[in-house]
């Protein structure tokens, strides 16, 4: 039987820029099927969740722009499970909103926190790393965090240092480090020490909010404000009135590298944050000339180590061309050296400005 005071905040607010073309403002990648799996991200996300909990213990925050979408992909949601940002304001206020709706439904609620848009692999290794999570937290005040082992030194990712301790179960962080450069990354994996950040948080309502109250008072004041109209037809109004007026922050930066009270567990389950169009070759199959292909058929001449996205199950042909990104939609064709990959996002700037906010 699922745990009644188990909750879930999905957070599904971003833009995925790093996908452009397919990630869009109006469609971002959260409710695409980046990987070509049958199902969008969140729906995949949202449906992993519900094996740990009610569903109706799941909210989800997203911007108010894309409650449509969020009914469209998962129907099975009610419409006071959607929570509706003014705007985008990073993780801290989103996670201080949706704790304080939790806990005025449920003071003895605990807290997963999930991006909607990482890509999981080993659904019963992640539901044993969660429930492990869960007992912690019931017992004792603790933030949790999960932690994905590292198989290279990627630059892209958050680490997280951990105490060395013997055994399993959950280890004292002792720092934070944001996206180091590939000689620290080295040196990160030599020491042993290092997880990377997966941006999974577990925790009880009640402890996450002391430690909003101790580390980040005056977003919490903001936003207590607003508890006799939390859950009810008032919310909305008051989220409009005040949202803006909260800092721009992170979780990681507000909270967890201020608090002494921060534990990552190291997962089981395969993660990937499908933050650039480089994730589909670490995802998905290559042919035999290491090309890798989404939704289409193709045909390369030599052709190698491309990454190509299409629509439609669409013949590709390519003929010499090595190690680029070719993504074709409805509104886009894209073709840039894998090399430029961190460049997407400028150039989905300079295509706004040349062409109209319609192809962002």
């Amino acid at each position: 039987m699922k745990n009644t005071n188990h909750y879930a905040i999905l957070m599904a607010g971003g833009i995925g820029s790093r996908f452009w073309p397919v990630s869009t403002t109006q469609y971002p990648k959260q409710f695409q099927d980046i990987l070509g799996a049958g199902s969008t991200l969140i729906q995949t996300t949202f449906h992993r969740l519900t094996k740990l909990m009610p569903t109706e213990n799941i909210i989800i925050l997203t911007h108010k722009d894309y409650k449509e979408l969020v009914k469209e992909q998962l129907p099975q949601v009610e419409d006071k499970q959607i929570v509706l940002e003014p705007e985008m304001r990073n993780t801290a206020p989103s996670i201080l909103l949706g704790a304080l709706k939790i806990k005025k439904k449920n003071k003895d609620a605990l807290i997963l926190v999930a991006p909607s848009d990482h890509w999981i692999q080993g659904d019963l290794d992640f539901q044993e790393n969660i429930e492990e999570a869960f007992t912690i937290v019931a017992a004792e005040d603790k933030l949790i965090t999960l932690g994905i082992e590292p198989t290279f030194p990627n630059t892209g990712y958050g680490y997280i240092k951990y105490k060395k301790e013997k055994g399993a179960g959950a280890k004292p962080v002792l720092k934070f480090t944001e996206k180091p450069s590939f000689k620290k990354a080295e040196t990160f994996l030599e020491e042993g020490n290092y997880l990377w950040n997966a941006g999974i948080f577990i925790w009880s309502a009640n402890f996450i909010l002391e430690s909003f109250k101790k580390y980040h008072p005056e977003t919490f004041r903001l936003f207590e404000r607003g508890n006799d109209f939390y859950n009810t037809a008032r919310e909305q109004a008051f989220l409009d009135e005040n949202y803006h007026k909260t800092q721009n922050v992170s979780i990681d930066y507000a909270i967890l590298e201020k608090s002494d009270s921060v534990y990552v567990i190291p997962a089981k389950f395969k993660w990937n944050d499908l933050g650039t169009w480089k994730s589909l070759e670490d995802e998905l199959p290559q042919d035999e000339q290491q090309n890798t292909m989404v939704n289409g058929r193709l045909m390369p001449v030599n052709a190698t180590g491309n990454i190509i996205k299409t629509q439609n199950n669409k013949a590709v042909i390519l003929d010499g061309l090595n190690d680029f990104i070719v993504v074709d939609n409805d509104k886009v064709l894209l073709i840039t050296p894998k090399d430029k990959i961190q460049e997407i996002k400028a150039l989905r700037e300079k295509a706004i400005e040349e062409f109209g906010e319609d192809l962002g």
